[in-house]
């Protein structure tokens, strides 16, 4: 939670977009952190945990800042241009299916939603472990990447998360 507060405050996002809402945790945490005027979009697969992430958003007063959107990354993120009025992402914060990290970044890029400065974070990178993703970003010249050890939640066990600047 810390690294993903300290790296919202440092993008100081206007359009944020998180893949796996799950019941709602990191899109409050997200959005509590976000100035006036800006919004986090939040993707969610499961519509049961989506219900449920909506009733915590609402609890937290954040559903101003907060639109949840039903349904899978790879079939949302082609539409956030036209449907939901996005020019870029300031920042997108992965934590969903970690096979999904890969191709949803590369289909960011092809869907021109990265600029210049766009910031990915992404969660969970060791358990369970996204090694495409990690092989992917890591190798490619047009990211800059940051690896901040972590713990996975609410256990002992090493983990990681990554941070990537997309550099145009």
């Amino acid at each position: 939670g810390i690294i993903l507060d300290k790296t919202v405050e440092e993008v100081n996002p206007s359009v944020a977009l998180e893949l796996g809402t799950y019941c709602g945790y990191s899109a409050v945490r997200i959005a509590r952190l976000l100035k006036a005027g800006a919004y986090l979009l939040t993707v969610e697969l499961n519509p049961e945990t989506a219900a449920i992430a909506k009733q915590i958003i609402e609890f937290a007063g954040v559903q101003d800042k907060v639109k949840l959107l039903e349904g899978p990354s790879q079939e949302i993120i082609p539409q956030l241009k036209k449907k939901y009025e996005v020019d870029t992402l300031d920042f997108v914060f992965l934590d969903h299916w970690k096979d999904r990290y890969a191709p949803d970044t590369i289909l960011l890029q092809e869907c021109n939603l990265l600029r210049k400065g766009s910031v990915l974070l992404a969660d969970n990178i060791i358990v369970p472990g996204a090694p495409e993703f990690i092989k992917y970003i890591r190798k490619n010249p047009r990211f800059q990447c940051t690896n901040y050890p972590s713990h996975l939640e609410y256990m002992e066990v090493e983990d990681a998360m990554e941070k990537a600047v997309f550099l145009g």
